[in-house]
Parts: C-alpha cells; sequence; structure tokens
C-alpha cells in the first residue's frame, strides 16, 4: 500500500488486499490551496490496484466495496494543452453506505453515490447515481433499480467475531486439508525449478 499525503482516515474492520504487483494507492494532496482529504468508514473492502487522489474530500462511508483497480478522483489534476497547469476546482466524491464499485470503474470529481448502489465493472462515472440502482458503461447509465428490502452488508459480516473465526478456521482446513508434512518435504527437495 502507498500513502500519500497526511489527511488520510480509516474506521474501525476496514479490509485491504494487498498484492505486491498491484498497490492499493492514496493520495490526499496537500499543495498551495488544495487541501485534500481521504475519509474512509468502518468494514470498508478495498482490493488491490484501487486508487483514491483527493485535492478537497473523498468520503467513503461504512460497509462500501471496491474490486480490483478501481479509482476515485476528485479533480481534473492537469491541463490539456498545458500539462504542468493546475486546471479546474476539485468537487467532493461522496459514496453512500453500502456502495459496490466494480473492478476498474472510475468515479469522477462531484460525484455521489448513493446507499446500496452498484457500480458495474470498467464503467466511468461522472454524474450522481441515486441510491438503491445499478449504473454501469462509459459514461455510466442507469441499468435497472435493486429491490429496497434489507441488505445484508460488511457490517453484519463481523457482528459475531467468534462465529466469523470459526468459519476462517473451516475455510482454512478445507483450502489446506490435502497438505500434508511429507508434501512439504518434497517440495522442498523436488522443487519446480520452472516457477
Amino acid at each position: 500500500m502507498k500513502l500519500f499525503g497526511s489527511s488520510i482516515s480509516v474506521g474501525d474492520f476496514a479490509t485491504f488486499i494487498a498484492a505486491p504487483d498491484d498497490y492499493i494507492q492514496m493520495t490526499s494532496w496537500d499543495a498551495g490551496d488544495w487541501k485534500g482529504e481521504i475519509k474512509i468508514g468502518n468494514y470498508v473492502l478495498i482490493s488491490p490496484g484501487v486508487r483514491m487522489m483527493a485535492a478537497l474530500k473523498i468520503s467513503i462511508d461504512d460497509s462500501c466495496m471496491f474490486g480490483h483497480g478501481a479509482c476515485i478522483t476528485d479533480a481534473d489534476w492537469h491541463g490539456i494543452y498545458d500539462r504542468t497547469k493546475v486546471v479546474g476546482e476539485p468537487k467532493p466524491v461522496i459514496l453512500e453506505k453500502n456502495v459496490w464499485v466494480g473492478e476498474d470503474a472510475m468515479i469522477c470529481k462531484g460525484v455521489t453515490v448513493g446507499e446500496n448502489s452498484i457500480i458495474g465493472a470498467r464503467s466511468v462515472v461522472t454524474k450522481d447515481v441515486p441510491p438503491n440502482c445499478i449504473y454501469a458503461g462509459n459514461p455510466a447509465s442507469f441499468i435497472r433499480n435493486l429491490d429496497e428490502g434489507e441488505f445484508i452488508t460488511r457490517e453484519d459480516f463481523f457482528k459475531d467475531p467468534i462465529k466469523l473465526a470459526k468459519d476462517f478456521d473451516l475455510l482454512d482446513r478445507y483450502t489446506l486439508g490435502n497438505n500434508t508434512l511429507w508434501s512439504w518435504i518434497k517440495s522442498i527437495i523436488w522443487r519446480n525449478k520452472t516457477h
């Protein structure tokens, strides 16, 4: 994970999934008139390759989820012809509770995404998204409404920590079930040299 700037805060029980070849990057720009801030709520899930760049403010509410490579920016950063000149005014980006941003999607400056909404993979969001719906495409447009029933969120996932620990233990046992001391010794001695 790469952090640039001092105004980055994260709530409780956030999950950051790291990858050595695909960093999560968060930048709160603090230069001149710009004092960027990134504020991330509780129970948020951030996958490898996610980038957040704030010249003003990016606000992520509780239980939001970000797919691999998603990007959020609240500014244009440089001009079209003079690429050394900062242009435009940054505008805050707000994601309300339980928003799901798909893989490689981009949320642009000034956008608010309403509670429970989903942004499809590789979408480019340039306008506000209402609560309880799916938007996708470039530019992102309305796909359909979500039923306004009770949503199960990442917060619910953490409500029973003892059960959660047991579930993770069962998953580990299942995943590692065929491992033995002998297979580990063989893997050390007769290592596959092609990988």
